[in-house]
Parts: structure tokens; C-alpha cells; sequence
């Protein structure tokens, strides 16, 4: 679908260069489209990580099982909240990768900064 997006102009130009098949791939199709691709591949990746949370071993689930069973030996809260950090740490990092990139892919396509 990158590939795809990017208007047979870009290839029509490039041709106009001299540039071969492969050099206009490489050097003005392909740049172009993983900008594209990029930020909603992130978004995929933000939705899988959160998924797979809710079905792995290693999810929430289990870290809140955990912290229960922490908190019945030691009747501490506190596992409950290292808990919910670690699902925090998880994935604020990649939501804000993903806003960058969107931003960014925004000026560049419009010119303005969007706020």
C-alpha cells in the first residue's frame, strides 16, 4: 500500500532524470513510502503490544496476580502500583513514538505545524 501511495509523477520525474527502474525505487519510491508507513504501522504495533498483554503470560493479569500475592505476604499496596508502572512503561513509549511520527509526516506533507 506504500508503495502504492505514491503518485506515478514521483516515477514519471525520476524517469525524466535518467534514473533507472531500481534507482527510482531506491532512491524516490521507497524513501516516500516508508514515511508513509511508518506511523500506522506503529499504531499496529502500539494495538498488538497491548493484545498480546491481555493474553500473554506476562500480562496484566499475571503481574496483578502477582501483586496480590505480594500484598497478602507483606500487606503492602505497593506491588499494585509497581504493577500498573510496568504496563506504563510498556506503552507510553511507543505511543509517543507514534505521535512524533505522525506529526512529523504532517509538516512534511502539509508545511504546518498541527497543535
Amino acid at each position: 500500500a506504500g508503495i502504492e501511495s505514491i503518485h506515478e509523477s514521483q516515477r514519471a520525474a525520476a524517469r525524466s532524470l535518467g534514473l533507472s527502474n531500481w534507482q527510482t525505487m531506491r532512491f524516490v519510491v521507497l524513501p516516500q513510502a516508508i514515511r508513509r508507513v511508518v506511523p500506522p504501522l506503529m499504531n499496529d504495533m502500539v494495538s498488538l503490544q497491548k493484545d498480546v498483554a491481555l493474553v500473554s503470560l506476562i500480562g496484566p493479569i499475571e503481574i496483578l496476580r502477582q501483586a496480590g500475592v505480594d500484598k497478602s505476604k507483606f500487606a503492602n499496596f505497593t506491588p499494585y502500583v509497581v504493577a500498573a508502572v510496568i504496563f506504563l512503561m510498556m506503552t507510553i513509549p511507543l505511543t509517543r513514538t507514534t505521535d512524533y511520527l505522525l506529526e512529523r509526516e504532517r509538516r512534511r506533507t502539509t508545511g504546518t505545524r498541527v497543535r
